[in-house]
This record gives C-alpha cells, structure tokens and sequence, in this order.
C-alpha cells in the first residue's frame, strides 16, 4: 500500500474535506496523489527544491508532501519555498518518518539509501542522528502561519520490534540478514502466498538474529505529520 493511502485510512475523510477540497498541489505524491484531483508534482516535473521555478507562489489552496522531504537535500529551504505556493487562507501538510520509528537509530538509513534528512518533534530523545530537524520547529519558523498540528502517527507500530541503531560492523551483517530474509520470502512465495502469521514470524526471528524491521512494510505507520495555515491578508 502507498503511503499516502495508508494515512488517508487514519485521517478519514473529514480531514481531506477539510484541507484538501480545493486546488491541490502533491509534491512527490508519485502514483498515489493524496486525493484524485490533486495536481501531482514529481520527478518527471522538475526539481522539487525549486518548485518557484515552475509554479506560481500563493497558487493552491493546499500543497501536500509525503515522504518527499527527507529526500531533500536542503529541507529547510525546500520547505520554505512549498510555502510560498500556499494561498492566505490555504494549508500546507507534511508527512515524513519519525527518525526513532523508521530509521530506528541507524545512520545512513538502512531502509531507503536515498534518505537526506531525519525528522523529529521536539529535542531528541537520545541524539543519535548527523541530519537530524525538528519539524515542528521548521514549521513555525515559516512566515505569516500558524500550526494547525503536529503529531506523531504511529498506528499500527509494535514498540517491541523497534531497533536502537546499527555499528558498522553489525550493520553488514543486518545486511547480510536482510538479502537471506528477502530470498526466504520469495522461496516461500513460490508455493503461494505467505499468511501474515508466517511473515510476523520469520521477521521476529530475524530481528532477534540482530536485524532491523521496517514495520512500514506491513502496514504501520512511523512517522510525523505537521499541518499549517497561511493567515489570510488584513483588509485594507
């Protein structure tokens, strides 16, 4: 399941209404735009750490980001600049992984090798990540907006299976467990498909032979959401 699916199944259909009813702009929404009249700006559009180049500032009623931002190699300036595409009045959302649920303590991010950044809510609570930001403080530094929310969205998320960051060392051998665990799955694959109840299983044994487990991959979510408004102008 993409990942802005899997959060629209916790934000419900209120919270889309809400903020994603009018012109809507989804920065790296791939093939799987927030909602289906979401204008979609991805890859094949340009460079999403210069959209002013190619869109209009204060444009959309509400610019959406999943799992976009930590692909950034300058986040703050990214960040600022979607901003400039909000209308008075419109929202900005962003999604991206809690740095303690995804990346786990491990750095570069054993997940997804392509990650830049890692997010969090507040002062860490054991400083482990180079490249670590507090969203929420990114966001109030944002000009003329005010926080609607900033939460933590762990639905579905077993704390017990959480790792604590990976030595060099350890880490080419979770890696090792990791392509051994990808080749049983498929070989298991072979003779149909592999009840839930096996893949928890097989994934618990290889967490306690000293691999990490990207839970998101089962459908738990591990990660922040921030939303803002633009306050509108002052009449004259």
């Amino acid at each position: 399941m993409s990942e802005a699916t899997k959060t629209n199944a916790v934000r419900g259909v209120a919270f889309l209404e809400r903020y994603c009813s009018g012109r809507t702009l989804d920065v790296g929404a791939g093939s799987d735009p927030v909602v289906p009249h979401a204008e979609c700006f991805d890859r094949a559009h340009g460079d999403a750490e210069r959209v002013l180049d190619y869109l209009t500032p204060e444009s959309y009623d509400c610019v959406h980001s999943s799992h976009c931002l930590e692909h950034m190699r300058d986040p703050r300036a990214a960040l600022r600049d979607w901003w400039a595409l909000v209308k008075p009045g419109g929202v900005l959302v962003v999604v991206v992984p809690h740095e303690d649920l995804y990346e786990q303590g491990a750095w570069p991010s054993f997940f997804n090798s392509d990650h830049k950044a890692t997010f969090r809510l507040g002062p860490p609570a054991r400083p482990w990540s180079p490249v670590s930001h507090d969203l929420e403080a990114m966001a109030r530094d944002l000009s003329d907006g005010e926080i609607l929310a900033a939460e933590v969205q762990d639905h579905g998320y077993d704390y017990r299976w959480m790792g604590h960051g990976l030595r060099p060392s350890s880490r080419r051998y979770a890696r090792r467990l990791w392509y051994l665990r990808i080749l049983l799955h498929r070989f298991m694959s072979r003779f149909g498909a592999v009840p839930p109840p096996v893949t928890r299983i097989v994934d618990w044994i290889f967490f306690k032979a000293g691999m990490p487990l990207d839970q998101t991959l089962h459908g738990a979510l591990a990660q922040i959401q921030v939303v803002m408004r633009k306050r509108e102008l002052a009449a004259p």
